[in-house]
């Protein structure tokens, strides 16, 4: 079998599974990930003065790139996200091909809306202490079996697949170096900390902890850039990849909230990380985001420069070409 065709299986069998992740195989996947995370090349992913890969990506400017929003939970938004068909083949072949580059925008975890009730019973199992967990398990099956798929799609396609830090990206569910606790039906956040340290332990708990923090923050392409949120302000490339010693970076590219930015702030980081070579013609530039829901395809805020992805009622994904200008209308395409 061909090294997709493994990789189409292994998928596959991450989505036919009907329980969370067994603890060994797990482990071995979020090393496999982490260790490729640590050496990402410097000259796609700068590192920062202390060494560490800092939190800017630049992508290949002469590519073609898919933005997926927020998956949330969403296996089937992973591999209806590898089926899709841009061109003749379909994107696990042109990653396969190095024809096409996908930029994920982070929140892995934590089923949203279509949730809500396994949520709910989840929540009594977790006061109950978790003697019975039947709804949690349900749950972190597809939480964990959508980020096993992104961490094996990372360790297959290291340089043409990237998955940016969100705010749901905190598996501690702690307070600092940027993050937030979280909850929003019930306490998520805390719910799912506590499911781990449990039934797997503080060894992976940890591991997987330091796989989030080594997430990238921002991709830069040609006339584009992509993070979780709206940025709160303007950023300077030398923070955003020093962002380790910049807590307000992290906080500020995955928690903005709608109308919490500053004035100018979208454009200013165009400006700002945009150079000669990426910048594009100054009507065709685009910062591209997910975090808030949006009720259609997609949102616009900073005068249309900064568009919003995230529909959690719909697979969609955006393509950006690299022959052509994007057309929010042409180009945000809904997936089988």
């Amino acid at each position: 079998m061909s090294d997709n065709g493994q990789l189409r299986s292994t998928l596959q069998a991450i989505y036919r599974r009907q329980r969370p992740p067994e603890l060994r195989s797990f482990s071995r996947v979020i090393g496999r990930a982490s260790a490729v995370l640590s050496r990402e090349p410097v000259d796609s992913r700068p590192a920062a003065p202390s060494g560490y890969p800092g939190g800017l990506v630049y992508l290949y400017p002469e590519l073609p790139t898919l933005i997926v929003p927020d998956l949330h939970a969403r296996m089937p938004l992973v591999l209806a996200l590898l089926g899709y068909k841009p061109g003749g083949l379909d994107v696990l072949a042109l990653l396969g091909e190095k024809q096409i580059q996908v930029v994920a925008v982070g929140d892995g975890v934590h089923a949203e809306g279509r949730a809500m009730r396994r949520w709910l019973a989840a929540f009594d199992e977790f006061q109950g202490g978790y003697r019975q967990h039947r709804a949690i398990d349900a749950e972190l099956r597809e939480s964990f079996g959508t980020m096993e798929m992104v961490m094996e799609l990372k360790c297959a396609f290291p340089r043409y697949f990237h998955f940016l830090k969100g705010n749901h990206d905190n598996i501690t569910n702690e307070e600092g170096e940027g993050n937030l606790p979280f909850g929003k039906f019930v306490a998520e956040g805390e719910m799912v900390e506590r499911y781990v340290r449990k039934f797997y332990g503080p060894e992976l708990l940890n591991s997987y902890s330091r796989l989030e923090k080594q997430l990238p923050l921002l991709a830069a392409g040609r006339g584009f850039l992509i993070s979780h949120a709206e940025p709160r302000a303007i950023f300077p490339a030398t923070h955003i990849i020093d962002y380790r010693r910049h807590p307000e970076v992290v906080a500020g590219l995955t928690w903005t909230d709608n109308g919490a930015a500053v004035d100018g702030s979208v454009v200013g980081m165009l400006d700002a990380l945009l150079g000669d070579e990426r910048s594009g013609a100054v009507d065709d530039r685009y910062y591209f985001g997910g975090h808030r829901p949006v009720s259609g395809r997609w949102g616009e805020r900073a005068g249309g420069s900064y568009i919003q992805l995230h529909n959690p009622e719909r697979m969609q994904v955006a393509f950006v070409p690299n022959d052509r200008p994007f057309e929010p209308e042409r180009d945000i395409v809904r997936l089988d």
